[in-house]
């Protein structure tokens, strides 16, 4: 499936609202992520992926509509050279490939054109799939955080996971 990763621009806002709004996408999102998901949310999203430059926001795009979003979200102070990686696809899309190839192309571009060094993201322990996209992409589980989150009137795990920029390695070891 061919699909390509776009900056977020006013004329996919509605394709947003209409592939995001399926309750299953939030299951293993924050309560920030809104259900049901209203043309509303979709402008707000936009809106704040422009009052954040610093982070790093894509559209994952099929046919010119928006099935999914994928970030990176700088950290700052003594971590502003990480940023957390975040993601969601339409559950028509899950299983092909997509997100793996995303965060792949997304580390890639990070790494490449940014002051980055360090990719890392918590994923629910029982966010199987979400488990292999990261170690697929060569992700490093690095801890667990146990009952971390309450969501669904039940506390779940987070498991932590890392990619460093290969080149950070050697200059560690100096």
């Amino acid at each position: 499936m061919g699909f390509e990763l776009r900056d977020w621009e006013q004329g996919l806002i509605t394709s947003l609202a209409e592939n995001a709004n399926d309750a299953r996408i939030g299951t293993f999102l924050s309560d920030l992520f809104p259900y049901p998901y209203t043309i509303e949310a979709a402008k707000s999203f936009v809106a704040h992926v422009r009052n954040h430059p610093q982070d790093i926001f894509r559209a994952i795009v099929m046919d010119d509509r928006a099935i999914g979003c994928i970030s990176l979200t700088r950290l700052g102070g003594v971590k502003r050279f990480t940023a957390e990686l975040g993601y969601w696809l339409n559950p028509a899309y899950w299983g092909h490939g997509i997100m793996t190839e995303a965060v792949l192309r997304l580390c890639q571009e990070a790494f490449l054109q940014s002051e980055i060094v360090r990719i890392q993201a918590e994923v629910f322990a029982s966010n199987h799939a979400s488990v292999r996209v990261l170690e697929k992409c060569g992700f490093q589980r690095e801890g667990i955080s146990e009952c971390a989150v309450y969501k669904h009137a039940t506390f779940h795990s987070l498991l932590l996971y890392g990619l460093i920029r290969p080149e950070a390695y050697a200059a560690k070891s100096r």
